[in-house]
């Protein structure tokens, strides 16, 4: 078997080197002020360059183990190298998904990794591919959430990574729902009918636009899905309140 060579590259440690910045400038923010220029910013650049960097372990998440799973073709094609370039088309993949975080802070999913699943041993490495990528952000979320429990931290930086760690389960929660084009829908179609999966591949390129369309035009719907998310987010220490905070400087227009 091939082994993996896994090496970030220097724009995915540039995105990481973004977020350590805006951990700077929110740990010197004026936190008593959620519209403070420094605070703000901190926030925005964490919070921005924290999911980025999240999104892109998501996608290395479904190559890594499509990699281990029998489709070695992964490494030819630069998905192990944490690149985001290599994601999808950046506009669609990224941009895009950055705007929906910017304007309602609905973390839509973006980007793809193009796995052959006829070389997948068998159809639990499918699932587990799929789920992989959410995984990672429950796994990101989750090491957040210890961060903000056990390291001393300024406020303004506590706020921005709480923030973040509770759009890490957003972000898992939505990507697991059963619909096509979502990863919920990748882990359960090796066991569906041929119909069902031939109905999936159909509706895929739109099912998950419309999804969100439905969050924005029913707000309870959202809110639900938050809830959701806060239960996730709670037991495994996150701070309902101090996300709260984050998200206010974070969508600072607001």
């Amino acid at each position: 078997m091939q082994r993996s060579a896994v090496r970030p590259s220097p724009i995915f440690l540039g995105i990481l080197a973004v977020a350590v910045a805006g951990g700077f400038l929110a740990a010197y923010g004026d936190y008593t002020n959620p519209r403070d220029p420094m605070l703000v910013a901190g926030v925005v650049l964490l919070v921005l360059g924290g999911w980025m960097a999240s999104l892109t372990l998501h996608e290395f998440g479904h190559a890594f183990v499509a990699f281990r799973g029998g489709d070695h073709e992964i490494a030819h094609k630069g998905y192990l190298s944490l690149d985001v370039r290599r994601y999808a088309d950046p506009v669609l993949s990224f941009v895009l998904p950055l705007i929906f975080l910017l304007i309602g802070g609905i973390p839509l999913p973006g980007g793809a990794v193009w796995i052959n699943r006829g070389a997948l041993r068998n159809r639990a490495t499918a699932s587990w591919t799929s789920l992989a990528g959410p995984l990672a952000n429950l796994a990101v979320g989750a090491a957040l959430c210890l961060a903000t429990m056990l390291i001393p931290m300024a406020t303004g930086l506590y706020f921005a990574m709480s923030y973040l760690a509770l759009l890490q389960m957003m972000t898992f929660l939505i990507n697991i729902l059963p619909v096509p084009g979502l990863d919920g829908w990748g882990a359960l179609e090796p066991y569906l009918s041929p119909q069902a999966r031939a109905f999936g591949a159909r509706v895929r390129p739109w099912a998950p636009l419309a999804l969100f369309a439905l969050f924005f035009l029913f707000r309870p719907l959202s809110d639900l899905l938050w809830t959701i998310a806060g239960h996730i987010y709670a037991p495994l220490g996150g701070n309902a309140l101090a996300a709260y905070f984050g998200q206010t400087a974070f969508l600072f227009w607001r």
